[in-house]
């Protein structure tokens, strides 16, 4: 019997263990960390022997072939190990991919690709097909590949995902975009940073297709020096020769792959830009898989995304309440601002990640009437937005940025947070502050109820 070991008992190396024993494997999990009760129960109830807070070498080294978890640097000394003995490293997606019968419609990007997984899986689970969701969205596809019985994976893929995977092929690889992110995982270079992107298109042929965002820099520059020999298929929102996948006002327009259609977004609950190219990589994978222009209408409109990203959460005296939590950098802010067309009474703040504020400057001054910044140190914000000669105001309680909000804003304008910083100042993580959020505005609409 051959020897598998896994690195890391979270969800996806938990998943790959349960997979591998049933392929009849001898199974060993090794978890430098602490692992959870839940994956403890389903080891033991698997009597998969596992370890944690160490790692067995003799045991991990006496593997064939070793599944790492994403967060697993290759520079950690068990991998290092690894490598000097020629033991093959693969990711959890590269093992399940060897045994899925059904298509993959695979999703990367450094911004949006949860989104944009999540619609994907909604079109084609509201079209009738027999589709899961897997991935970096929370779970593990080996756990669904083991359920079986599935004709379609919607899955979303990280960079460090990517990186170790080697045979897998995605039928529908959709690349959002590339902006600087984990750098310190690549050698603080772009080009291997993209290079991982890339991954999304490996061993593809014409019969797979490559969707794309035309529009965004770092593809283009890297397109051509990085092969993708699967069928293009480009979506973007501004004007160019060949564009495939295009919006037209509040339509999608496709014309590809001897598809024409026409889909309306009017009934889409998802808010700017950003959005719009999410929609358009969506639809296009829906497209590809035969789901029917009416169908996907319809879908749109009954689409809830995740939480924390322009999430409505409530609407106090016919003002609205936006949780975007999850907008922690400029960039996403940017989108937020620019896709919401009420007056707005802006919620910013928390760590700072040395971020450049200058972007933000035409929007906010051409849409926000207030600032209210929730922070632990808020003297970034105020020298910078202070120029802008908008009322601003600080607090260090959520609770109290609401009420703040509220009375700087009237019937018909939209609280927005949307905080361009990390959390860790005042909240354990992103979806801590977005939930004190919501349920500080839940708290006053009681009050004034």
């Amino acid at each position: 019997m051959q020897k598998i070991a896994i690195l890391g008992a979270g969800e996806s190396g938990v998943g790959a263990a349960l997979l591998a024993q049933t392929k009849g494997f001898d199974v060993f999990v090794s978890d430098r960390g602490s692992i959870t009760e839940k994956y403890k129960q389903q080891l033991t109830q698997a009597q998969i022997p596992f370890e944690e807070g160490t790692h067995t070498l003799e045991q991990i080294y006496a593997a064939v072939e070793i599944i790492k978890s994403p967060g697993i640097p290759d520079t950690a000394p068990v991998i290092q190990g690894a490598v000097e003995r020629s033991i093959p490293i693969i990711s959890e997606i590269e093992f399940a991919g060897r045994y899925a019968s059904g298509k993959f419609v695979c999703i990367t990007g450094t911004n949006g690709k949860t989104t944009t997984t999540l619609l994907t899986y909604h079109l084609l689970k509201s079209a009738g097909l027999k589709v899961a969701l897997a991935g970096n969205v929370g779970e593990s596809l080996a756990g669904k590949v083991l359920e079986g019985c599935y004709d379609y994976y919607v899955v979303e893929l990280s960079s460090f995902q990517l990186d170790n995977m080697y045979g897998f092929k995605a039928n529908i690889g959709i690349l959002l975009n590339i902006t600087p992110d984990h750098l310190d995982r690549y050698e603080y270079q772009m080009e291997k940073y993209a290079a991982s992107k890339f991954r999304i298109a490996q061993n593809m042929t014409s019969a797979e297709y490559f969707l794309f965002n035309q529009d965004d820099a770092e593809i283009q520059k890297y397109r051509a020096a990085l092969e993708v020999l699967g069928t293009l298929v480009s979506f973007g929102l501004k004007e160019a020769e060949g564009l495939a996948i295009q919006y037209q006002g509040q339509t999608v327009q496709a014309s590809f792959n001897q598809i024409s259609a026409k889909v309306d977004t009017s009934n889409s609950p998802l808010i700017g830009q950003h959005n719009q190219y999410n929609t358009m990589a969506a639809v296009g994978a829906a497209l590809l898989v035969g789901i029917a222009p009416n169908q996907i209408e319809e879908a749109l409109g009954t689409f809830q995304n995740a939480e924390h990203r322009l999430q409505p959460v409530g609407q106090v005296d016919g003002i609205r309440f936006i949780n975007d939590s999850k907008a922690t950098n400029v960039e996403a802010v940017w989108y937020a601002l620019d896709g919401i067309q009420e007056p707005i009474v802006w919620v910013v703040g928390g760590k700072d990640k040395g971020n450049d504020y200058s972007t933000l400057l035409p929007l906010v001054q051409e849409k926000v009437k207030a600032i209210v910044c929730l922070g632990a140190d808020n003297s970034k914000l105020f020298e910078f937005f202070s120029q802008t000669g908008l009322k601003m105001v600080e607090t260090q309680d959520v609770q109290e940025a609401v009420q703040l909000s509220k009375d700087f804003a009237e019937a018909g304008d939209v609280v927005l947070l949307s905080p361009a910083c990390a959390s860790f100042d005042l909240f354990n993580n992103y979806e801590h502050r977005g939930r004190a959020f919501a349920e500080a505005v839940a708290a006053l609409n009681s009050t004034l109820a």
